[in-house]
């Protein structure tokens, strides 16, 4: 960035007859540069980028809570910060190329948190990382940290527990997004003498964190939805949602991946 006496510096040699070829030689501005200024000698002024509502000097909650909560759920399941280099981070969302939709859901959430920023999609073997870069994610995420998220506590901020209160079905859709889903289970009973098949849906949420776990079932907890654990090799990994109207009311508001 050349200030405006280098600016016009450059432009009175040029105005004097001299080449620009000459003048780039003198100067060690390129061509390219000297000409542009024929048309605008003023430097543009850096676009400005949307402050972080945490950093402000008065902390407010994201402008959209609803994508907010959804994205911190898609976080809290499939989702790291990462840092890069010059003080940025990276958050990252794995999403399955089996479900373009919620690859665009989670793009979309995350452009809704930091609209400044490009969020961009790295293919990888299955998947897609939906990816974008600020120096803010650890603003909005502080959760983040070192080493697995299963491996350290997880809490959500005053400020977090608000918006998820507020918009518990976004953050439950996060969460199963993530690391749920919506299967048909079956079964077999004896009528009559005859065997029967009996189909009926089911939602899963798998999870290694004692503490996200909790987040997702006290969430379902308030919403009236009941549950079970479901306990494989000894681990209680899988929260189970089968009883007829709990499932009703997760197909009105979450719904199977698409």
């Amino acid at each position: 960035m050349y200030d405006v006496g280098t600016r016009k510096q450059a432009l009175a040699l040029v105005s004097q007859g001299r080449s620009l070829s000459s003048v780039s030689r003198q100067t060690g501005v390129s061509r390219a540069a000297i000409r542009s200024w024929r048309t605008r000698l003023e430097p543009l002024s850096p676009p400005r980028s949307e402050p972080c509502p945490r950093c402000s000097e008065t902390p407010r909650d994201p402008d959209d809570p609803p994508a907010y909560a959804y994205l911190l759920g898609l976080y809290l399941g499939d989702g790291c910060v990462s840092p890069a280099p010059r003080g940025v981070y990276f958050l990252r969302v794995a999403c399955s190329d089996a479900w373009p939709g919620l690859i665009d859901a989670c793009a979309e959430a995350m452009r809704s948190a930091r609209p400044d920023n490009k969020v961009f999609r790295v293919p990888r073997q299955g998947c897609q990382n939906v990816t974008c870069h600020s120096k803010h994610w650890p603003c909005l995420f502080p959760q983040h940290g070192p080493g697995k998220k299963h491996e350290r506590e997880i809490a959500l901020e005053p400020w977090q527990q608000r918006i998820v209160g507020a918009h518990p079905w976004d953050f439950v859709r996060g969460l199963i997004h993530s690391d749920g889903c919506r299967i048909t289970n079956w079964t077999t009973r004896v009528i009559g003498g005859e065997t029967k098949r009996y189909e009926y849906p089911r939602y899963f949420f798998t999870n290694k964190s004692d503490d996200i776990r909790k987040l997702f079932t006290d969430t379902l907890d308030r919403l009236g939805v009941e549950w079970t654990h479901c306990t494989r090799a000894g681990k209680e990994y899988d929260i189970s949602v089968a009883r007829r109207a709990s499932v009703a009311l997760m197909d009105a508001h979450v719904g199977p991946k698409y």
